[in-house]
């Protein structure tokens, strides 16, 4: 069995903390059982390890993403990067092609596609586990997962089953869905025996491609990436599931949450004040989390979240808290805090002149032992200077060692990388017609290839 998380999202639900870079699922506000501070990421590949899955398990995802992902689960995570954001169809095809032509999995092969975050206990994992068993005794072309359901939600979509099902079976046949319904459809639904949807499914790794043949699309990976941006830009529920003749679902009872919004997301924080800030006595059912170093103080406010990043400053009632979501949409704002595979980067300053000349300034931390990769920039200087630490720099060819309090000029097109031998903080000033962070052309990643290009 293989497993795939769907890692996606624009990052606009959980704003100003989440961004295009830094969706919900990296946001490090549960807490693990050491009492440190986790995102949804960590929890759930934690859970898949404890499991026993991580060695099957792959992470699909887009490419603002993958630094995030590797920075917080570590580079040995199997990758597969969309050239493009689409859907959920073409991202779960591009990861059939990588499975089938890459990895070399057979075609009788059972593949499991489920999110990145969702909010579960570790048995989630282990009935996960079923419904291989299930497609091999169902022989249906899809196997889902569906929650039994606590209450009539009208936040999830569900699975209804037939009436009729075989006495004894582990799973249930399926009849249709229901997106997010009203209260008494739901609790009509429920009697029913319908299931929440969370979007847990699974296939034979030969259903999959010989749809795309039957298609004509590629089922190799390197012509499906060169044609990915011809694939139907449609979820997998309208290209796949819709047109199944035989779906089956396994039911789970346990908990499960989409942590998906402001006022679900604080219902497991644990501590009501992540960052600094004061929260009165007087304030029931409020919280804030701050990323700035600027302190937030609430007096007697409820049932309220306050939310300050970089990127800006929430408060909202938590019953309208999924408005943000509708009135960021058209927002295209640079998020101005990020975590890379190196370390983390945040923006301190912006400016633009009536010229057309813009300064950037940032605040770079480099962890110990990792590096940046050896790259050059078309549009814009840039100024260094180190404020603590100490490591090697290569420019132009040329390695040297640095340490604090050396200012160190950039120009364009200079070739350049830096590696920590202890964690390094570093102001860096960018100056520039356009200031974007894809102005970056990288030559090499490793540092020992770094060296090999640069003459000592």
């Amino acid at each position: 069995m293989k497993i795939v998380l769907l890692s996606g999202g624009s990052g606009k639900r959980l704003w100003p903390l989440s961004n295009e870079s830094r969706s919900k699922q990296f946001l490090k506000v549960l807490k693990n059982a050491e009492g440190e501070h986790e995102s949804m990421v960590q929890r759930v590949w934690g859970q898949i390890t404890n499991s026993g899955l991580r060695e099957h398990a792959y992470i699909a995802t887009s490419k603002p993403q993958v630094d995030m992902i590797y920075s917080q689960l570590g580079s040995e995570i199997e990758v597969i990067v969309e050239p493009e954001r689409r859907d959920t169809f073409p991202a779960i095809a591009l990861a059939a092609t990588y499975l089938y032509s890459v990895q070399g999995v057979s075609l009788n092969e059972t593949v499991v596609v489920m999110p990145v975050d969702p909010y579960v206990h570790e048995s989630f994992f282990h009935k996960m586990k079923e419904l291989e068993l299930v497609l091999n005794e169902s022989g249906a072309d899809l196997a889902l997962m569906g929650v039994k359901p606590t209450y009539p939600s009208e936040k999830y979509g569900y699975i209804v089953p037939e009436l009729a099902s075989e006495a004894g079976e582990s799973y249930v046949n399926v009849h249709s869905f229901r997106e997010k319904p009203r209260e008494e459809e739901a609790v009509a639904m429920i009697e029913q025996a319908a299931l929440w949807n969370c979007g847990v499914f699974a296939f034979k790794l030969d259903f999959l491609i010989n749809i795309l043949i039957a298609n004509e699309l590629p089922i190799q990976y390197d012509e499906m990436l060169k044609q990915y941006d011809k694939l139907p830009k449609n979820s997998f529920d309208y290209e796949i599931v819709e047109k199944s003749n035989h779906i089956v679902a396994l039911p789970y009872e346990g908990e499960w949450k989409d942590l998906g919004t402001w006022n679900t997301l604080t219902e497991e924080i644990e501590t009501p004040l992540i960052g600094k800030g004061i929260i009165t006595s007087g304030s029931i059912n409020t919280h804030v989390i701050n990323e700035l170093d600027i302190p937030i103080t609430l007096l007697n406010v409820s049932n309220v979240v306050v939310a300050a990043s970089p990127d800006g400053i929430l408060v909202s009632d938590k019953a309208s808290s999924p408005m943000i979501k509708e009135i960021m949409k058209h927002s295209d704002q640079r998020p101005m805090y990020e975590e890379r595979r190196w370390g983390r980067y945040r923006v301190l300053d912006y400016l633009k002149y009536p010229n057309g000349n813009e300064v950037l300034t940032k605040r770079i931390c480099v962890a110990a032992g990792l590096n940046l990769s050896y790259q050059y920039h078309l549009l814009r200087d840039e100024v260094w200077t180190i404020v603590s630490g100490e490591g090697v720099m290569v420019l132009n060819g040329q390695s040297f060692k640095v340490q604090a309090g050396d200012v160190l000029t950039i120009k364009k097109e200079s070739l350049h990388s830096l590696r920590a031998e202890t964690e390094m903080d570093i102001i860096e000033i960018q100056t520039g017609t356009e200031l974007i962070e894809e102005d970056i052309v990288r030559l090499a990643f490793d540092w020992n290839e770094i060296l090999q290009l640069c003459t000592v």
